[in-house]
């Protein structure tokens, strides 16, 4: 009599967490580079801030929403660990 071995479900996910990809920190140093280069820039010399605050604050919120937008993507299909089919009561 020949005995096999049941199948087995291995899963792998699909994404790494967010600490673990390089997307993190592409963004965090994203941000410091905005936030420093509107620190750098100043007013030029002629009264004008050429690169104010809340323009950067801007482009950190876009930067935010970029990245907020490709972890959903990237997450959007990968199924989490309690849902196998079933529903737990």
């Amino acid at each position: 009599m020949s005995q096999t071995a049941a199948p087995f479900a291995h899963r792998v996910e699909e994404t790494k967490p967010a600490f673990k990809t390089t997307e993190l920190f592409v963004y965090l140093a994203s941000v410091v580079a905005v936030i420093v280069a509107s620190a750098a820039v100043g007013n030029g010399g002629e009264g004008a801030d050429r690169f104010a605050a809340d323009q950067a604050w801007l482009y950190v919120t876009l930067l935010t929403i970029g990245y907020l937008i490709s972890r959903g993507l990237a997450k959007s299909g990968v199924r989490g660990p309690a849902d196998n089919g079933t529903r737990q009561r």
